[in-house]
This record gives structure tokens, sequence and C-alpha cells, in this order.
């Protein structure tokens, strides 16, 4: 539980969560667009994701998909979504 709540502790990560929170694969390529990182960081941030448990991946050619795990236990997802939604909301609110 300690490595799935320090994963989201980072707003890069909580970011890219929400991105892929829509159950489709999402290519690197966007969300480097969609956060404004580089490779490299993106590269990073998805590896402690995936370490969680919180992303699966795939290699595509040269790019690699992200998309949230879908073996994640219900009470890990029940959470993320809580958490998501409270971020989102926090957002709309500022």
């Amino acid at each position: 539980m300690i490595q799935f709540l320090t994963a989201l502790a980072e707003p890069t990560r909580l970011a890219a969560l929400q991105i892929l929170w829509d159950h489709g694969e999402h290519c690197a390529c966007e969300l480097m667009e969609r956060l404004g990182a580089t490779q490299s960081r993106v590269s990073r941030h998805m590896q402690v994701l995936k370490q969680a448990g919180l992303i699966t991946d795939r290699r595509d050619a040269q790019w690699v998909r992200y998309r949230i795990n879908p073996d994640l236990p219900p009470e890990l997802h029940n959470a993320l979504s809580a958490i998501l939604t409270a971020a989102q909301s926090e957002r709309s609110a500022a």
C-alpha cells in the first residue's frame, strides 16, 4: 500500500493516471505531449507506476503503450478512482 500511495504522490504521475483512466492504451508519445514532459521523464514516471502495480505496458514498434492494470485489486481500483475523482474536482475548482 505504501508503494501505491507513494506512486500517487507525484503530480506528473497523477496526471498520467488521469489520462490512462479511460481504460484505453496510450502511447508514450501521447503522454509526452499531454504532460509536457520528455521521453526520459515519462519513462521514469511510468516505471514507478508499473512497479506499484498500477499500470501495464507493451512495446509497439519504437513506442511503449501504457494502460491501467486490468488486474488491479478491487480495493486499489476503488481507491484510485476516488483519488482521481478528488484530483479532478480540485482542478475544476481552481
